[in-house]
């Protein structure tokens, strides 16, 4: 990502994605970059939503309307749509997983931060151990822990010869597959997103400022206004990302209260 003295270019990578400690001498590796943001966008999440509370009026101001177009969304599109007539129990977590992944996604897009905080991959892998806690929680709080076990693990209908086979893949996907299979399509759409932004970004910089060559200087003009393409690009993903993850979170509390299954 950086050029030596000779001008030589080096491409960005994952060592771009590895961060120490904000305060070395002083704080540990592990309080970093993703980690202050991780806690300002809970802090950004928290603020808002108090804000946006406060003061409601019937006929909406323009912040209110954006805070309460936000809600039903979660509300109406994700909760109740999936969860029915238990969505109330589960509507506070699912709008504050969704405020603070949109939070964290866009952090990749503003200034000063430059940074999704979910293309590191440990944090990816934090919000999904959570989310996975919420459903099988649920499901051991309505069934026990034998009957979400049997309910899980027995689906209805299979013949008992086939149950040594079905029972160990349930179990792989219930408690395993679901927080892996979430954690990594968070982690790598932002993790490949960043680094796409990265390229153009230091590679046209590049181009301009260090090639002795005007079909490079104006390629790396084009390099650079294409990556304001790819920003603008990114804050659709990082939405499309934060509803994603939202919404199979939902589905997952729902498998695991559901009737049938």
């Amino acid at each position: 990502m950086e050029t030596t003295g000779g001008g030589e270019y080096h491409p960005p990578g994952t060592e771009d994605f590895l961060w120490y400690s904000v305060w070395p001498g002083v704080f540990p590796d592990w309080v970093n970059k993703p980690l202050i943001q991780a806690i300002i966008g809970a802090l950004i999440v928290m603020g808002l939503w108090w804000w946006a509370s406060r003061n409601l009026k019937v006929q909406p101001t323009k912040g209110q309307f954006l805070a309460e177009y936000v809600y039903e969304f979660v509300r109406n599109g994700i909760a109740r749509d999936i969860l029915h007539h238990d969505f109330k129990k589960f509507l506070p977590y699912l709008l504050g997983l969704f405020s603070f992944l949109l939070v964290n996604n866009w952090f990749g897009e503003m200034f000063f931060f430059m940074y999704p905080t979910f293309s590191n991959v440990g944090y990816a892998y934090g919000l999904a151990i959570l989310s996975w806690l919420i459903y099988v929680g649920a499901g051991f709080k309505k069934w026990g822990v034998g009957g979400f076990l049997k309910k899980s693990l027995v689906p209805e209908g299979v013949p008992g010869y086939l149950l040594p086979l079905v029972v160990p893949l349930e179990f792989l996907a219930t408690f395993i597959t679901r927080p892996i299979t979430l954690a990594l399509r968070l982690f790598a759409n932002l993790f490949a997103g960043h680094l796409v932004v990265l390229v153009f970004v230091v590679g046209g910089g590049y181009l301009v400022s260090q090639a002795d060559n005007l079909f490079y200087n104006v390629s790396g003009v084009v390099s650079i206004a294409f990556s304001i393409i790819i920003l603008c690009l990114e804050l659709f993903i990082g939405a499309l990302q934060a509803y994603i993850f939202t919404v199979l979170t939902a589905q997952y509390v729902s498998s695991s209260i559901a009737e049938a299954h």
